[in-house]
């Protein structure tokens, strides 16, 4: 019995002379409590940002340091690193489209209504990828239909070469653009599953095709005026990764929003309607 002890007590013994090491995180995503102010210097160069994922104090950490000691550290690292990602304001979303979607039966002005009231949505294309080349792809991306106040029915994409869909698209620039209703607060207020057809979605089909150089202005105001809500750092992403703007010609819109069947809305009735 006593060498079961000696042996305990030798390996505790064994276990404090080694230091204590844990292995943390390496990457700390910290946002302070304030609103940081907007601040003209704020952009992020290709160069600057994988900086900032680097942990500079390794990633062990002694656990015999005081915790007053770690938790004032990690503050300020932390505080350091949220006022150089988060240097944006925390602002309310805002919409300028009415809260309650319209009536089911107007079906062409509930299509309008999603495509202005959602904010990203899935654009599936046929994939290039070597290993799933053939297959539909899905990946999500940032969307805009215009201004809060200005809905114009026609979709648009901030893209970069980079991205996988974009490969897609070079080789087949046909895609259908998927949004749900569950986006927003509607479906969960009435407790409806996104699955539920009364928890409207809307799929659009068309070609992406390249916005020309006279109507970039107002594809930039459709973008960057939306995601100072939703996701503030867009118009600052890494200029290195050449991103420019992409729209969807419409070849068919598919809705369904209620229960017994789905609809196929005629363009000329959609770009009629109007969500507000």
């Amino acid at each position: 019995m006593r060498a079961c002890y000696f042996s305990l007590a030798f390996i505790a013994a064994g276990l404090c002379v080694c230091g204590g090491y844990t292995l943390r995180s390496s990457v700390s995503w910290v946002v302070s409590n304030n609103d940081v102010v907007v601040e003209d210097d704020a952009d992020m160069s290709e160069e600057v940002a994988p900086a900032l994922l680097v942990d500079t104090a390794g990633l062990w950490k002694k656990v015999g340091d005081s915790p007053g000691e770690i938790a004032k550290s990690e503050e300020d690292s932390g505080a350091q690193l949220s006022s150089r990602l988060f240097s944006y304001p925390v602002v309310k979303v805002k919409n300028s489209a009415s809260n309650t979607p319209p009536p089911h039966q107007e079906t062409a002005r509930t299509a309008r209504y999603i495509a202005h009231s959602s904010d990203w949505g899935v654009l599936s294309t046929i994939s290039t990828q070597e290993r799933t080349k053939g297959i539909p792809f899905g990946n999500i991306f940032s969307i805009s239909d215009g201004p809060l106040d200005n809905s114009t029915g026609i979709i648009y994409f901030y893209v970069t070469p980079k991205d996988d869909t974009v490969s897609d698209l070079k080789m087949n620039p046909h895609a259908s653009l998927t949004l749900s209703e569950a986006e927003g607060d509607f479906c969960r207020q009435m407790l409806y599953d996104p699955e539920d057809p009364r928890c409207a979605r809307l799929t659009l089909t068309g070609k992406l095709v390249e916005v020309p150089p006279e109507d970039i202005s107002f594809a930039k105001e459709a973008m960057f005026s939306r995601q100072v809500y939703v996701h503030p750092a867009m118009a600052k992403w890494p200029v290195g990764h050449k991103w420019f703007f992409m729209r969807l010609e419409l070849i068919q819109v598919w809705l369904q929003d209620w229960i017994g069947g789905t609809s196929i809305i005629p363009l000329e009735d959609y770009f009629k309607a109007t969500p507000f």
